[in-house]
């Protein structure tokens, strides 16, 4: 048994007796498998791989973003994330009043929630804080994108999604953003934005969609690995 490295993703790799190449990811923390012929090297199987980028990375960010969902208890000093700062959660039980979250000193998340309440409401009401706040956040992007790149939206959601950081229906000229940017890097959002806009002048991945995001957004695929690492 051995290893390979494609883009910063380790791969344990097994030879076998078989005709195909497989390539799998195994909970519970996205560990990528390939399973080869005997005779195939390993700058074939990098090929291989690199063939199927799209689909290993968003694999293992599933699985990641699943494990680390679990870890998660919205008790007072966790430490959650907003737009790639770390912040500590103080969670602030009240008898009457709005529930709702909100920073403090730029240290800290207030989670304001009725007494006695459940792991899953206090999910729901951070939720809904983190929606509010990245789709404010969204609009300028689009706006200034739009006339970067001369295309119009002409809407855009924010839902959450396992495998995907962004999607773009091109019929109906609607983004989508993962709900999970709200606690990455601002250039990490702008980086989904300027690729879902993108989708508007070329549908696929390929090689003209690459020279376009060259093109217009340079760093993209740097910002790219750093959210398949995440």
């Amino acid at each position: 048994m051995s290893t390979i490295i494609v883009n910063d993703i380790e791969i344990e790799v097994t030879r076998k007796n078989i005709k195909n190449i497989h390539l799998s990811v195994h909970p519970p923390d996205g560990k990528a498998k390939i399973s080869s012929p005997i005779y195939v090297n390993d700058d074939a199987l990098r090929l291989f791989v690199l063939s199927k980028i799209d689909w290993l990375q968003n694999q293992i960010f599933r699985f990641k973003s699943l494990e680390k969902i679990k870890e998660i208890d919205y008790t007072t000093g966790e430490i959650h994330y907003f737009f790639g700062k770390p912040y500590s959660l103080n969670v602030i039980e009240i008898d009457k009043g709005s529930t709702k979250a909100e920073l403090r000193n730029k240290k800290n998340i207030d989670l304001y929630v009725k007494k006695g309440s459940s792991k899953e409401q206090r999910e729901k009401i951070m939720k809904e804080w983190y929606r509010k706040e990245l789709k404010e956040e969204i609009p300028p992007l689009i706006e200034k994108w739009e006339e970067i790149i001369g295309e119009k939206v002409e809407g855009f959601g924010v839902k959450q999604m396992r495998t995907r950081w962004g999607t773009c229906n091109t019929k109906d000229r609607r983004i989508w953003i993962n709900l999970e940017l709200s606690k990455k890097a601002p250039h990490c959002l702008e980086y989904v934005v300027v690729h879902e806009i993108m989708h508007l002048v070329e549908r696929g991945h390929g090689p003209f969609f690459q020279r376009l995001m060259d093109q217009f957004y340079p760093n993209w695929r740097d910002i790219k690995q750093e959210l398949n690492r995440i």
